[in-house]
């Protein structure tokens, strides 16, 4: 698994720490880490509905928090489950931009075993960076 949960960085929020060859793995892997925060069972989100991610930054760490806090908006504010299966990042002169198209479903606690829910991502020890074997995030989400 290319990510796995921080038990000793928050006690009343959960962290987690996702690791990727590339940057564009370490996104989908905190996507993932991420939704499986909210949901027991990531396979129970089924493709029925598509929704395209576009978002920007200037440094790989605000890029990730961008994408994770557009995931966080659409359960809100549609009550989707997206998954994110890969991401296109480019360099721009003004920063990144990570391109990806999202797929899930509505929420259903019917066929999702619902776990918590993620109020938002915060920037407390947040970190995106390239190490000896690839990139690693540190994230941690308010629930």
């Amino acid at each position: 698994m290319p990510y796995h949960y921080l038990d000793d960085i928050a006690t009343a929020d959960v962290a987690f720490e996702a690791h990727g060859d590339t940057l564009e793995e370490v996104m989908v892997a905190s996507a993932d880490a991420t939704m499986n925060v909210m949901v027991d069972d990531l396979g129970s989100i089924a493709d029925r509905v598509r929704r395209p991610i576009d978002v920007q930054a200037a440094e790989p760490d605000m890029l990730l928090y961008a994408l994770l806090e557009e995931l966080v908006y659409r359960k809100d504010a549609e009550r989707l489950l997206l998954r994110v299966p890969s991401v296109r990042i480019e360099e721009r002169n003004d920063g990144l931009t990570l391109s990806a198209e999202a797929y899930g479903e509505t929420l259903d606690p019917a066929r999702h075993r619902l776990l918590v829910d993620v109020k938002a991502v915060t920037l407390h020890r947040f970190l995106v960076e390239r190490t000896e074997s690839g990139w690693r995030a540190t994230v941690i989400l308010d629930i």
